[in-house]
């Protein structure tokens, strides 16, 4: 494997990198006890990747086993355990452990165990998944009950396949 071909063509560098502070967070709950972390969008990172961190600490929850088609999907565990399905079996993962899903791998997680449970979520490239999360935070918020022709229109917009 080598380096890709060069971006920049520039010979001194810029001032373009971008920090975020702490305190810059406001979460966004998308399940009873499940905040999700904006911590770099893909529109705020041009595209490259998107980075989130969720934190469980509610009743059991999680996605079914499903694949994206347009993007990859990583889980680094900060806190706790959380169950991470490889499309083969379910791993109690704890701190430290990690999953790198490509393109069209079948995976699931899950937080079960009703303790505190952090993780980061990687999406490569920056795919606009901030509108899934949303919808699902209003969905959890509003406490409507969309139908399965609403799931699966849900689903569908933001490349989510279950299997």
């Amino acid at each position: 494997m080598s380096y890709p071909d060069p971006r920049y063509q520039g010979l001194s560098g810029e001032l373009s990198a971008r920090y975020r502070g702490v305190d810059a967070d406001s979460p966004l709950t998308v399940r009873s006890g499940t905040q999700v972390h904006y911590l770099a969008t893909g529109a705020g990172t041009g595209g490259e990747f998107g980075l989130y961190r969720w934190e469980m600490a509610g009743p059991p929850a999680g996605p079914t086993p499903h694949f994206h088609r347009t993007f990859s999907e990583s889980f680094y565990i900060l806190s706790g355990t959380v169950r991470l399905f490889d499309g083969d079996k379910w791993i109690d993962a704890v701190p430290g452990d990690f999953m790198f899903v490509p393109e069209g791998g079948v995976h699931a997680f899950r937080h079960e165990s009703g303790e505190p449970a952090s993780m980061l979520i990687l999406f490569t490239p920056g795919a606009p998944r901030e509108a899934f999360f949303e919808e699902l935070g209003e969905i959890a918020a509003s406490g409507r009950r969309p139908t399965d022709e609403q799931w699966a229109d849900l689903y569908r917009r933001h490349d989510t396949h279950h299997v």
